[in-house]
């Protein structure tokens, strides 16, 4: 980290990150309260490439979203334990005004201290530490909090989410930190055996025809499983993949289960 970086905070309900300068596609979101490193300003100045600093996704978001924070603010919110938001949506006060935040939203208050802001703001919502780990039951109402959100490409929020969205961000809120890519995700935790084995919170990988992760997923009891195919979904989970609840057919091949809960 260089002196002269920029870096910024999230200061909207949910910011878009593109993956090109110009038109591109929403590679995923910022929600309200994280922070990232400023890289480069497009030529024409209306996009600004950043790092994030939760899970290093590199995009571009609209120059009106930006939000500078000095280095400082930067060093101590990336160390700080400070709350992270448990429902769907809450309402912030911010430069006197209401604003809406979505789940799994950073607000600035840790157990001892209230962080000093540019802007004083006010938050009475249901919120937990962002270090506390939960067990498997807390896993599930997180998980259970996103049904029938519908799926988005690069999506973080209820309103609209993506398959390893929904496992990152449900993970994030219950204390376990998550790359975003499924790719990195394979590697958190052990590999369970099989289905039998699995328990509630388990994440699930599943795999196209050359053996390619596509889909992920967590477990629940029952043999159940919870993802974002379409929308936010509960269906069964067999030794074979995911059985759609309504059609009986099988939707996607399962490739292994990991176990991350500690």
């Amino acid at each position: 980290m260089t002196p002269d970086h920029d870096f910024g905070v999230c200061r909207l309900s949910v910011v878009p990150i593109w993956s090109e300068a110009r038109e591109g596609f929403q590679l995923s979101q910022l929600l309200f309260g994280e922070v990232y490193e400023v890289i480069t300003t497009s030529k024409d100045r209306k996009r600004i490439q950043i790092k994030t600093n939760y899970d290093e996704v590199q995009g571009w978001i609209d120059a009106h979203h930006h939000v500078m924070v000095t280095p400082e603010y930067f060093v101590q919110a990336t160390h700080a334990d400070f709350k992270i938001t448990t429902d769907i949506v809450s309402t912030i006060l911010y430069k006197k005004n209401p604003l809406p935040i979505v789940i799994g939203s950073i607000v600035p208050i840790s157990t001892s201290e209230l962080f000093k802001l540019d802007h004083q703001f006010a938050f009475n919502g249901e919120a937990k530490p962002i270090s506390q780990k939960r067990n498997g039951d807390f896993i599930e109402t997180i998980a259970c909090r996103y049904l029938n959100a519908p799926q988005v490409a690069g999506g973080k929020s209820p309103f609209g989410i993506c398959a390893h969205g929904l496992v990152q961000m449900v993970f994030k809120i219950c204390g376990y930190a998550l790359p975003w890519s499924p790719e990195q995700q394979v590697m958190a935790g052990k590999k369970v055996e099989d289905t039998a084995h699995a328990t509630k919170g388990d994440i699930a990988f599943f795999k196209d025809k050359s053996g390619q992760i596509i889909h992920t997923g967590i477990v629940l009891g029952d043999n159940k499983i919870i993802h974002a195919s379409g929308h936010v979904r509960i269906d069964h989970l067999t030794e074979e993949g995911i059985v759609q609840q309504e059609t009986k057919l099988r939707t996607f091949s399962l490739a292994f289960i990991r176990h991350l809960i500690s």
